[in-house]
């Protein structure tokens, strides 16, 4: 009677504690024959990936009295649905130790692992294992091969195993056009379109995509035309490559235009807006989704931050942790809450999710340590922020660039100059954000050659030296008294980076430092064409006048600040309060 109760059971829908009493009873009663279908009961019940349950699966299988190779395949292909392709292959070498045999739906799920993770050698070691048990006649192992291949970027190997096929199915023909399309040929890859005896819409929109990523929509749009049936791959294809030739109307009409919207189609769209300032369209349809999941969320919040929304940012990362909605942040989501930390200076808000992280045992990557050495050092937690850094398994320009501009606006210039050297030292090619912080560092301790000479190289890198970066630099040499040389500077300047007022205005408050009127005038002159209606330049001027004694034009200048209502711009300052 145990038995058949068992049994029945075992093919409904469980949580993992029922699968786990079940366990129990089958263990009590000696029923360890049963054991192997316990494991598919377990993984099915499972939709979602958990680690827990992948670990209880796994000691079942290792203390089973009669294990089998059925329930290790299961293991791995349920490890390669979820995307845990390093854990595929580790469960496959495993099972290979305890000396099974595997089957064809093991080696096709580590081959594909080995193609997400471009594990080429296990690869290769595989595929010597595909033919040493008999299954090279296998269409799916053999496709897998080919999509492996294709992964790694081994088209003439994908082809070689491609032609051995003597049972090609469509899914073998998408795999070699995906591969052609992956590693940029696509005169290839359509040749290999118009010689399949049978196209999905899979077929099609390979090509579609693989035109559409080197931005020829007019041959993307072709095919797109001419496809007997289309899903919203087709059109997200579609919508992905004119937003990335920067067509955002285009790219929003075929969005309007689709029958059925999903998901992708929606963040796709939300990136765009993201990228391109246009909040409240991005908001607009993030509101549309009944249901929003963890992407649609991630797209919402990095959307805010990007575009310094950041209040905006984290009310919707608090939303998201309410028990009505429970929608887990994952690392995507952290860093771009971080970022808005960032920008409001609300280290309170940032320690709090480091703590929360810790509670859920999320692992700081470089990618968080990174977002977070950025907040410690605009929060003046300068220490913590290069304990941080000093903890980076990999540093990038993205890191060193953090804490260079950190150690500058901290005021500590020598580290931040020390800083730069070593990252030039490691081979790390510096950004504008880079020169902006390193600049700022020179000017701070009034290193003018050095400042002088590392704006010269700019280009050296490959980039085009960003009117801040001069500004940094006429500052510097002004207030060295090198008022001439910031004018020939500033006179030098290429047409794709004209001086804005920024510029004029440290040629201008430098001449006030050093009482230089005809420089002053030619500096203020610029700055009232730029910014008409600030009367900082007005006043600053009118200050020159004075100090050189010429109240007249002192008079005429304050008289004008009061008949044209000018404003000034006022400052401000970013302090966190507690509530009284």
């Amino acid at each position: 009677m145990l038995i058949p109760k068992l049994v029945t059971l075992l093919e409904k829908s469980l949580t993992t504690q029922q699968v786990k009493q079940i366990h129990c009873q089958i263990l009590v009663n000696s029923l360890r024959n049963r054991e192997s279908f316990l494991i598919s009961q377990i993984l099915k019940s499972a939709s979602d990936y958990s680690s827990g349950v992948i670990r209880y699966a796994t000691e079942i299988l290792r203390r089973m009295q009669y294990p089998d190779a059925f329930s290790a395949s299961r293991i791995i292909r349920y490890l390669c649905q979820h995307g845990q392709f390093r854990e595929t292959l580790l469960i496959y070498a495993q099972m290979r130790r305890l000396g099974f045999l595997p089957n064809t739906h093991a080696l096709s799920s580590v081959l594909k692992a080995c193609g997400r993770i471009m594990c080429k050698l296990t690869g290769l070691m595989i595929h010597g294992q595909v033919k040493k048990f008999g299954f090279s006649n296998v269409v799916f192992v053999q496709t897998a091969l080919v999509d492996f291949y294709s992964k790694v970027g081994d088209m003439e190997i994908a082809r070689k195993v491609f032609d051995e096929n003597r049972e090609k199915n469509v899914v073998t023909w998408n795999s070699l056009l995906a591969g052609y399309v992956k590693n940029g040929d696509l005169a290839l890859a359509q040749c290999v379109l118009d010689e399949m005896p049978e196209k999905d819409v899979i077929s099609w929109n390979s090509m579609v995509s693989g035109y559409a990523g080197v931005k020829d929509m007019e041959q993307a749009y072709e095919l797109f035309r001419r496809m007997p049936h289309r899903n919203s791959a087709s059109w997200n294809a579609m919508i992905t490559g004119y937003v990335e030739c920067g067509k955002v109307e285009l790219a929003r009409s075929f969005f309007d235009a689709m029958p059925e919207r999903n998901s992708v189609s929606y963040i796709t769209m939300i990136s765009a807006y993201s990228k391109y300032g246009n909040v409240e369209c991005a908001k607009e349809l993030y509101d549309e989704v009944a249901k929003k999941n963890l992407l649609l969320c991630n797209s919402m919040i990095s959307c805010y931050a990007r575009n310094n929304y950041a209040k905006e940012a984290l009310n919707l990362f608090d939303e998201m942790l309410k028990p009505n909605v429970n929608i887990q942040p994952d690392k995507m989501t952290l860093a771009s809450a971080i970022s808005a930390c960032s920008q409001l200076g609300d280290w309170k808000h940032g320690t709090w999710i480091e703590s929360y992280m810790n509670k859920l045992g999320i692992r700081m990557d470089d990618h968080l340590a990174t977002s977070f050495i950025d907040l410690y050092a605009k929060c003046g937690n300068i220490d913590k922020a290069y304990e941080l850094f000093s903890r980076l398994e990999k540093r990038d320009i993205v890191s060193y660039t953090a804490m260079i501009l950190g150690y500058g606006m901290n005021g500590r210039a020598d580290e931040s100059i020390k800083l730069f050297d070593s990252m030039l030292n490691d081979n790390i090619t510096p950004n504008t954000v880079t020169f902006t912080g390193i600049l700022t560092s020179y000017s701070h301790v009034g290193l003018v050659e050095e400042g002088y000479h590392c704006l010269m190289s700019v280009k050296r890198y490959g980039l085009i030296p960003s009117p801040d970066h001069y500004a940094i630099v006429v500052g510097l040499l002004g207030r060295a008294g090198r008022l001439e040389e910031a004018h020939e500077l500033i006179k030098t300047m290429p047409d794709d980076s004209t001086p804005h007022a920024g510029v004029w205005g440290a040629l201008l408050l430098a001449c006030s430092l050093h009482n230089n009127v005809e420089l002053a005038e030619i500096a203020a002159k610029h700055c009232f064409e730029l910014e008409p209606e600030s009367s900082g330049y007005h006043s600053l001027l009118a200050n020159i006048y004075a100090s050189a004694g010429r109240w007249d034009d002192a008079n005429r200048m304050r008289k004008a600040v009061e008949e044209k209502g000018l404003a000034k711009i006022p400052g401000c300052s970013w302090m966190v309060h507690k509530d009284p």
